[in-house]
């Protein structure tokens, strides 16, 4: 932005002496004026990149840890309320729409939600992080580096996916196409991707990339930066060409493994959807929606075991899932699918588990606002019950939140937040139930006394 300039060739020097006269101010506009152009510059500096450098009143923070099936945080029980913004590191690329990053963060701090989920991957697509196999566009890490920061500055945590099972943001079939047109690959199968020798060292590339990445704004490698909560593997994935589920799991193991030999200190899960595969038992076969389901050789138990896996992740749809059931049949439906995965990790996993994606749509016939209110309640009050008895059920991450002037961006599930809101409403109290849970007597030493005192 550059500050006002002068009219009819004056020039900025500060006076300029006249015959006859004192000095006056160029333009007669004053020294107020100048003041004012330089202020307007730091404002809008500071709307559209946020900060300059390293802020030394970041707010300190300690890496969250898992102990049994509680994540653990300052050595007591912390159980999680968060939400899906995907498009953070996307939007914080450009000028002009870095202020919806900002806005966002806000509102998760006003709601007192603790954990946010976003991609910090885009292959291959407009604002892409990796441009080809191993070639990354140091301006878009440069945005992912502006959201840890300013996660951090708002007391929230970056639950970080790195990769796509589906085509969205390029996901592995990019890899694929990359590795196929480059002639490196075996075949042109998207499910190449989990067992092709070479597309797996190029997605090592990728993690190391990442792992390894020192933030330009505070000189923080990602691996040491406590404002990340965790990291997850891959978003819902699935290889349907290996219905026993073989090649999956030995991808997730080798990933996982490489992941924690470099990095030690942040906690890891898969990003599934909590399907049952052949490796489960027969009555838990059978709660998946269908039998398809149990076909996409993932396997909530089986890929959970894997030890370097820090907790699970489960996605809950039902209007996706059971697209011919009525609202009673799916409302049933949803209850045993949380039970049943908060009582494996409970009693078999002994691993936390987090419902890191659950909507309703509202493009379905009998979309209603007061179904959305009940469905999403019935969810927070699973976790809330189940954290109250120190069980497994971690949190729940709402799919999607967006900001103002998003709407293109909006799918069937997304909520543009507004206090005004039942589902707002909703939302922040299940923050200030959460945190009783986590600070008990103390929470009124926490930024929740104030957000929660009129909740």
């Amino acid at each position: 932005m550059a500050l006002l300039q002068s009219r009819n060739s004056q020039r900025w020097s500060f006076y300029r002496p006249l015959s006859g006269h004192k000095p006056v101010l160029v333009g007669q506009r004053g020294w107020y004026l100048v003041v004012l152009g330089i202020l307007s510059c730091i404002v809008f500096i500071y709307i559209s990149i946020g900060y300059i450098g390293f802020h030394p009143e970041l707010p300190k923070m300690n890496f969250v840890r898992v102990n049994g099936t509680q994540l653990m945080l300052d050595g007591k029980p912390f159980y999680v309320n968060g939400w899906n913004s995907y498009w953070l590191m996307d939007q914080a690329v450009e000028d002009y729409s870095w202020p919806r990053v900002l806005e966002m963060f806000q509102i998760g701090e006003n709601m007192g939600l603790s954990v946010c989920r976003s991609w910090a991957f885009n292959d291959g697509a407009y604002h892409a992080l990796q441009v080809s196999l191993g070639r990354f566009n140091e301006r878009v890490f440069k945005a992912l580096d502006k959201v840890v920061v300013e996660a951090r500055r708002h007391g929230i945590r970056l639950l970080l996916s790195l990769v796509n099972n589906l085509d969205a943001f390029g996901g592995k079939s990019q890899y694929v196409r990359w590795a196929w047109e480059e002639g490196i690959s075996l075949t042109s199968s998207n499910d190449s991707f989990f067992f092709d020798p070479a597309i797996r060292s190029y997605f090592k590339v990728y993690l190391k990339t990442i792992l390894t990445r020192k933030n330009h704004l505070t000189g923080i490698e990602y691996r040491d930066d406590p404002a990340i909560f965790a990291w997850e593997l891959i978003n819902e994935p699935a290889c349907l060409s290996d219905a026993t589920g073989d090649t999956l799991q030995d991808w997730l193991e080798e990933m996982a493994a490489y992941v924690k030999s470099i990095d030690k200190k942040h906690l890891l899960t898969v990003g599934f959807e909590g399907f049952y595969g052949p490796a489960s038992p027969p009555e838990r076969l059978s709660m998946n929606p269908s039998d398809f389901y149990g076909r996409t050789g993932a396997d909530f138990i089986r890929n959970s075991k894997i030890s370097d896996i820090d907790f699970t992740s489960v996605h809950i749809y039902p209007d996706q899932w059971l697209k011919k059931a009525n609202f009673s049949e799916k409302m049933k439906y949803i209850s045993k699918w949380v039970s049943i995965h908060i009582e494996d990790c409970d009693t078999e996993l002994k691993k936390p588990v987090l419902f890191t994606e659950f909507g309703l749509s509202s493009d379905h016939k009998d979309y209603d606002p007061a179904k959305r209110h009940i469905f999403y309640k019935s969810i927070y009050d699973a976790v809330h019950n189940s954290a109250k008895n120190n069980g497994a059920g971690g949190g729940a991450l709402i799919w999607q939140f967006l900001a103002r002037g998003m709407e293109k961006y909006n799918d069937d599930f997304g909520i543009f937040p507004d206090s005004r809101q039942p589902m707002y409403k909703l939302i922040k109290h299940q923050s200030c139930r959460i945190a009783e849970v986590n600070y008990k007597q103390d929470i009124l030493k926490t930024p929740y006394k104030d957000i929660c005192q009129n909740n």
